[in-house]
């Protein structure tokens, strides 16, 4: 995911991963960051360490607010941090619609340009909105991805491969991943009212200190 002198696109913020992902993009050296979501305070988060915005809850047409940003309606590489649960765009963002983020960034991507999936997929999804849904199977237009020779990684992050460079980029201040994520320190007690304000989609990622080790400290420093 190295980005070259034209924008890089990461989309679609699910919680801390996208906040993530989206500093992650700087990191890499990318040009321009671009994340779009529907929840005004993670757009603002992502403002804050100097990522640009785009509120999909009131855009249906993606391209023309990349263009907007950009002047063009495209970007070289694009990331789908959501997953199975995302939403549709514009008047149908309150309607769930799988395929929606997949579907979104290959019309954005540039020919030849990448994509990345750490979403979440699963091969089953007995709550979905339609039978085709609840075993795994999406409207992808693969066709699209097939003619702009798009290149797609997917799959759970391999950890081991990255810990160590990021490590040493955390400890000598060349990221700060805690303040992008807006990450906070909760007791065990909190735990729940934490999970309950994680699924609403707070922008915040929260850090379970069951000892009180971090007593007193309402945020993490990268």
């Amino acid at each position: 995911m190295v980005a070259d002198a034209r924008p890089q696109s990461c989309g679609y913020p699910g919680h801390p991963v996208g906040l993530a992902c989206a500093a992650s993009c700087h990191l890499l050296g990318a040009a321009v960051v671009i994340v779009g979501d529907m929840i005004k305070d993670r757009l603002k988060q992502a403002k804050s360490f100097g990522c640009e915005v785009i509120d999909v809850k009131k855009t249906a047409k993606l391209g023309e607010a990349v263009a907007d940003i950009v002047g063009v309606p495209e970007v070289d590489c694009a990331v789908d941090c959501v997953g199975f649960e995302a939403r549709g765009h514009g008047k149908d963002a309150s309607h769930e619609a799988p395929a929606t983020v997949l579907n979104s960034i290959m019309e954005i991507t540039r020919a030849g340009g990448a994509l990345g999936i750490p979403g979440l997929y699963v091969t089953g999804d007995p709550g979905a909105a339609d039978d085709a849904a609840k075993e795994g199977s999406l409207s992808i237009r693969i066709g699209l991805g097939w003619a702009k020779s798009h290149s797609f990684t997917t799959g759970q992050c391999p950890v081991m491969r990255y810990h160590r460079q990021l490590m040493n980029a955390i400890l000598n201040d060349r990221a700060q991943i805690a303040k992008a994520v807006n990450a906070t320190v909760i007791s065990l007690d909190e735990g729940p009212q934490g999970y309950k304000d994680f699924d609403g989609g707070v922008a915040e990622k929260f850090v379970l200190d069951p000892h009180g080790m971090l007593a007193g400290k309402q945020r993490i420093a990268a």
